[in-house]
């Protein structure tokens, strides 16, 4: 992710305020990630926001969640689910921007090929995290999404600091309200053209900001 490669460098100086995680726990009522200083975890209690900056009021519920925030330098919030999914995701609510870049995405990675992937719904500047190499464009859920591919090199990751790939697919006309996001279209459009997706590990809807970001979100997911 853009914000993330920041968000790790003040990980770095915050971690001793963070706690571990104290099990391997998935499920739909449990959130998504902790940021590390070195690595993404699973934890069972999302009870922190994570920022380097301004203020970040995150409230995370049993089917979604709410965060607002002002002045923030960066920060990623939000609610995932259970290793091995591939499922569509249905989400209701809003976000709105008031400053900094903000977006909202599903965003997920994979082992084995070790892959950060995002399906960005919405981004304030248009583009969001979409770096990198574009390799073209295909309609799914109403819209038009642009596929991009980056690599990301000796960065932070779900198996700690390393290389590799982030595939994204970008919304050209956004969507910070309610949708349906099919999955399965965008891993075959990426598999279409050659990215190649390993073992799902974590999926999870997510408002992420940077630049002295401002706004709000507030959703409701099904899936």
């Amino acid at each position: 992710m853009v914000a993330f490669t920041y968000l790790a460098v003040a990980a770095a100086a915050l971690s001793g305020a963070w706690a571990a995680p104290t099990a391997e726990a998935f499920g739909p009522d449990l959130p998504d990630f902790e940021v590390g200083a070195h690595n993404l975890a699973r934890r069972q209690d999302y009870n922190q926001n994570y920022k380097t900056g301004g203020s970040v009021n995150f409230s995370p519920s049993n089917n979604g969640y709410t965060v607002s925030f002002s002045g923030a330098g960066d920060f990623v919030v939000g609610k995932g689910w259970k290793k091995g999914t591939n499922r569509n995701i249905t989400f209701t609510g809003s976000t709105t921007q008031t400053s900094g870049t903000v977006l909202v995405s599903v965003y997920g990675w994979t082992r084995n090929p070790l892959v950060e992937y995002y399906v960005q719904e919405y981004t304030s500047n248009g583009k969001g995290s979409a770096q990198g190499q574009k390799l073209g464009s295909f309609e799914s859920d109403g819209g038009t999404y642009e596929i991009w591919k980056h690599q990301q090199v000796n960065q932070p990751s779900i198996s700690g600091t390393t290389t590799f790939w982030q595939y994204i697919s970008n919304r050209v006309d956004k969507r910070p309200g309610s949708g349906t996001v099919t999955m399965a279209n965008h891993f075959a459009a990426w598999t279409k053209a050659g990215l190649n997706l390993g073992a799902h590990d974590y999926q999870v809807l997510a408002t992420e900001g940077w630049g002295n970001a401002g706004g709000n979100s507030k959703y409701t997911l099904t899936v």
